[in-house]
């Protein structure tokens, strides 16, 4: 049941209650879509990470010092992102972190490896939340880049097990947006249901512009034409609220298996016309059974109006955390060192950062969008109840990554 949306809070929180010194200030700048169409992405990552500071700072900080996040907009545009990665450099900024969009972290990666060539003692650590082409922890795997959440490919495992198990689905629709993470989410979709399922048919398989798509109608009446029994898409921002809100009005019932349909906007766009029908495959779900985990989602929506959604981020100022207090240092070069092979406890259970590839281990959940939540998303009673845990050694896959570490 949909209730009235609370005007949107972007006013920055206070840091409060801190029992760290002033006198050191680690700066951590987010490099992600702050303003435009993709907007809804990034601010809530924005928020979470400037609550989950205070949480930070009032448990030591970072190795004693205050941990400060620094908001960059970068237009998901990877041209806007390096200047915004200089000028969080000339600010003297050290860690950057991002996550919506893979052609924005590639453009990071081959830029902050230059930076730190031609740059001893002044090196930059790129923490990723959550763009998730594989390549970053394969083929192009970098030591100065670390994955907080899981990759394409381990999340397509997890998510063709639950659909290989469904013999009611026979025929799948492949959409996704047109650029490197929409094309790894559908080859590796064709290769792990062909391995698992083979009687499946793929019955389209579309890709479409990043963030260009104001009515995805036309789309909609392709996958009705096709008789899919199923829909797997790993839109993410406006791209995957408008796909299934032109899905729900077209009357398509098929379900729709992605990784992203939780994302801001859906329940209040789909109401009713996504209960049980859009899942999501990611690392947290919306019952919120731990107490201090319902307490943060309470919190975080009544300060920002957002949706405790990105457990990850919390995961990764978590792992940075215990990575300077066991090194004694937040210089990158060592909390790099530090992280190597990592594992902390979260609500979850144990999460490892593997030292071979930087590529998070973590376990994972299937949830589908109920009615009637304990604690709905964006001010509902609706949001994603668990229907299936997928355990750490089962998210898990091989790299092909051969590291290059500095002297």
């Amino acid at each position: 049941m949909l209730k009235p949306v609370r005007t949107l809070v972007t006013a920055s929180l206070l840091l409060a209650g801190s029992a760290v010194s002033a006198a050191e200030t680690v700066k951590l700048a987010l490099i992600d879509p702050l303003t435009g169409p993709m907007a809804a992405a990034g601010q809530p990552a924005f928020e979470h990470l400037k609550l989950e500071a205070e949480r930070i700072n009032a448990n030591g900080g970072l190795n004693g010092a205050k941990l400060e996040i620094v908001g960059l907009d970068n237009k998901v545009n990877p041209q806007e992102s390096l200047v915004q990665l200089q000028k969080a450099i000339n600010d003297g900024v050290q860690l950057v972190t991002q996550g919506n969009g893979s052609s924005v972290a590639s453009a990071l990666i081959t830029s902050v490896e230059k930076h730190n060539r031609r740059n001893p003692g002044k090196e930059v650590l790129y923490l990723n939340y959550a763009a998730v082409d594989p390549a970053f922890t394969n083929e192009r795997c970098s030591y100065w880049h670390f994955r907080f959440d899981a990759n394409a490919d381990m999340k397509m495992n997890a998510l063709t097990n639950y659909i290989a198990n469904n013999e009611d689905i026979h025929k799948v629709y492949l959409i996704n947006q047109d650029y490197s993470f929409g094309h790894a989410v559908s080859k590796s979709a064709q290769e792990m249901l062909k391995q698992k399922r083979p009687d499946i048919e793929i019955v389209g398989n579309d890709f479409h512009p990043l963030a260009k798509v104001k009515d995805f109608t036309p789309y909609v009446s392709k996958i009705q034409a096709s008789g899919a029994d199923a829909v797997i898409s790993g839109n993410w921002g406006q791209d995957i609220t408008l796909l299934v809100k032109a899905a729900a009005e077209f009357g398509l019932k098929a379900p729709f298996y992605t990784y992203y349909g939780a994302s801001s906007g859906v329940v209040t766009q789909l109401g009713d016309k996504g209960v049980d029908r859009i899942y999501q495959i990611n690392e947290y779900y919306g019952d919120f059974e731990d107490p201090e985990m319902a307490k943060r989602q309470v919190e975080m929506y009544e300060k920002t109006n957002w949706d405790f959604y990105y457990l990850r981020l919390s995961t990764m100022l978590d792992m940075l955390k215990a990575a300077a207090d066991k090194a004694g240092s937040t210089d990158p070069k060592d909390l790099a060192k530090a992280l190597e092979g990592l594992s902390i406890e979260t609500p979850t259970g144990e999460v490892t950062m593997r030292a071979e590839d930087h590529q998070i281990q973590l376990p994972m959940f299937i949830s589908v969008m109920k009615d009637g939540m304990k604690y709905g998303a964006e001010g509902t009673d609706y949001n994603f109840h668990k229907v299936a845990e997928i355990a750490r050694d089962d998210v898990t896959l091989p790299t092909t990554c051969r590291m290059r570490r500095p002297n």
